[in-house]
């Protein structure tokens, strides 16, 4: 067994590397991927090469950090590469940040992962509804 091996395991659908661990789940309006633990210099390449994976074939990703209690200067590197991502892909992604992840930010907002689906539903009802209204006007 390599250290890699001991840093990053992957048991029951969900991803552990070093004090941190990961796991999707896909829901209606979004793919739900959850970040709990611990996000350092040691494990962010790691977690973020994972949490990268559930960008291919979403349209829209909520990234739950909201169990995060330790975020390093590594977690900042970590989120622009998901949004480069998600921009190269075209995917629609919110953040769900803990207190930690929001001081690291410099934003003091952050929202459940229940509101983030709930906007991503109010969006997709705007949407439809000016839609439908350009097609009847047609």
């Amino acid at each position: 067994m390599t250290i890699a091996d001991v840093l990053t395991q992957e048991q029951d659908g969900v991803f552990r590397c070093g004090g941190a661990w990961v796991r999707a789940h896909r829901r209606q309006l979004a793919t739900v991927v959850t970040v709990r633990g611990e996000i350092d210099a040691l494990n962010a390449d790691q977690v973020g090469d994972h949490i990268r994976h559930f960008i291919v074939g979403a349209d829209r990703v909520v990234l739950d950090m909201a169990g995060v209690n330790q975020f390093a200067e590594a977690g900042i590197a970590l989120l622009q590469s998901f949004d480069e991502g998600c921009r190269a892909e075209g995917v629609q992604w919110t953040l769900v940040a803990s207190p930690a992840v929001a001081e690291s930010l410099g934003d003091g907002a952050s929202c459940s992962v229940h509101e983030a689906l709930h906007d991503l539903a109010d969006a997709i009802a705007r949407r439809r509804r000016l839609a439908l209204s350009l097609v009847r006007t047609s």
